[in-house]
């Protein structure tokens, strides 16, 4: 297996990736992040399939950060369990808006998280994952490994958000008409401005009044180049994430803010940054330096509502 260090992470036009590999790497990172999450005392998220899909995969890195746990507090950019609250924040949004009369749900590149597997859904759900064809096809593997028992409908749609995913959706058996809960979570940066836009214009598209959404996104702007100078600085060479410029795979362009866009749309939008998501869980957070605040706090976690 080729080293992290030493793989090719640019983008090209129409790229597509496995779950080793550009953007599915990353499904693996944040699937490695929850396994150790899973592992606190009092974890912000429960996934017991997280450190499967960690060690089936065999990427010795990431294993090592599960056998080593401690290395994931090593870099002040994980060390406030980002990827815990990150989780926390769109469990408790799906678990919320399904609770108030969205009967479908869709995953917008649902890498690996398997929350149609463990979250408590109210009965008849059905939760449809969007993602690359081989990204999935791991995933189901690892699940039927596991003798992993959905606990709603699952419906899984093998397509690239850059093509017709729309259709893909509705030959699954996506209903316009009905409420639905969307989420984008960790994949906003991986996407052209452009492509971003079109994303949002087809949700709108098929969004019935009710619906309602949940965003990682960026205030403005996302200052490329700053997020790749924190890494290299503050990434303790032992933890895993130092050996990959994570900013190559974004997209730095300007682009639309995601709150303005939906608001400017009807839709009552809500939001907040990382240390605001740790405050309302009651998550205490070590010092972290100034320029590190500053870039978490460009981040923006929103939930947008379509009024009936």
């Amino acid at each position: 297996m080729t080293d992290i260090a030493d793989k090719d992470w640019s983008r090209s036009e129409g790229d597509s990736w496995d779950i080793v590999s550009s953007v599915g790497f990353t499904a693996l990172g944040v699937a490695a992040a929850r396994a150790v999450e899973n592992a606190q005392t009092d974890p912000l998220v429960r996934d017991s399939y997280a450190e499967h899909f960690v060690r089936a995969a065999g990427e010795p890195h990431l294993i090592g950060l599960l056998d080593n746990p401690e290395t994931a507090a090593l870099s002040p950019t994980t060390a406030f369990r980002q990827i815990g609250l990150r989780s926390k924040f769109f469990d408790e949004f799906f678990v919320s808006a399904t609770n108030s009369g969205c009967k479908q749900v869709v995953i917008l590149a649902a890498g690996l998280d398997v929350r149609a597997h463990r979250l408590p859904w109210p009965e008849g759900t059905k939760v449809f994952e969007l993602d690359q064809p081989k990204v999935l096809e791991f995933k189901d593997r690892v699940l039927e490994e596991q003798r992993a028992t959905p606990t709603s409908d699952r419906r899984e749609v093998a397509v690239d958000l850059r093509d017709d995913w729309p259709a893909a959706l509705l030959a699954a058996g996506f209903d316009p008409e009905a409420p639905t809960a969307w989420s984008a979570e960790g994949l906003i940066v991986y996407l052209p401005s452009a492509a971003q836009d079109l994303l949002f214009e087809r949700v709108v598209a098929l969004s019935a009044p009710g619906s309602q959404i949940a965003v990682e996104a960026t205030r403005g702007r996302p200052d490329i180049s700053k997020w790749g100078e924190i890494q290299k600085k503050y990434a303790d060479d032992s933890h895993p994430m130092s050996k990959v410029d994570i900013s190559s795979l974004f997209y730095d362009e300007d682009r639309a803010d995601v709150q303005d866009w939906f608001a400017a749309r009807g839709w009552t939008v809500r939001g907040a940054h990382a240390l605001e998501l740790a405050a309302a869980y009651g998550v205490q957070i070590p010092e972290l330096p100034d320029e590190v605040v500053e870039l978490v706090k460009q981040g923006n976690y929103l939930t947008a509502v379509l009024p009936s």
